[in-house]
């Protein structure tokens, strides 16, 4: 877990070597990467020109701890930028890898609206 100041490029790839890494890894048939970036454009169709992001490291530790105690799950794992970012900026990374695709799809989900509704508050500034 890392929440970093941004604007920062993050490398899904660490994350899948994490997750391949792992002593347990022969019990996961699917591994899910969620590459969250900053849209050009709010859900109104009005164009941003940035965006502020801040993120709870506390909460974001509780809702990865909590995500990974559900069955099947082998491993997961987030990275959050914050500050002022850029349309095409990275704002998350989200790892979920687990024994079949419901689990690793529903765990990906969960753990997602979780995390944008608990722990990143977003300002967007209108172009």
């Amino acid at each position: 877990m890392k929440i970093l100041k941004g604007p920062v490029s993050l490398d899904p790839v660490s994350l899948l070597t994490a997750a391949k890494s792992l002593p347990d890894i022969h019990k996961a048939g699917m591994i899910l990467l969620h590459n969250g970036i900053v849209r050009g454009f709010t859900t109104c169709k009005e164009p941003v020109e940035a965006i502020e992001v801040n993120a709870d490291e506390q909460r974001l530790s509780e809702i990865l701890t909590d995500a990974r105690q559900t069955p099947g799950i082998v491993f997961v794992d987030a990275e959050i930028c914050t500050g002022t970012l850029s349309p095409g900026d990275d704002v998350m990374l989200l790892c979920v890898a687990g024994d079949v695709r419901g689990n690793v799809i529903d765990t990906m989900r969960t753990t997602l609206d979780r995390i944008k509704a608990e722990v990143t508050a977003k300002k967007e500034h209108i172009a």
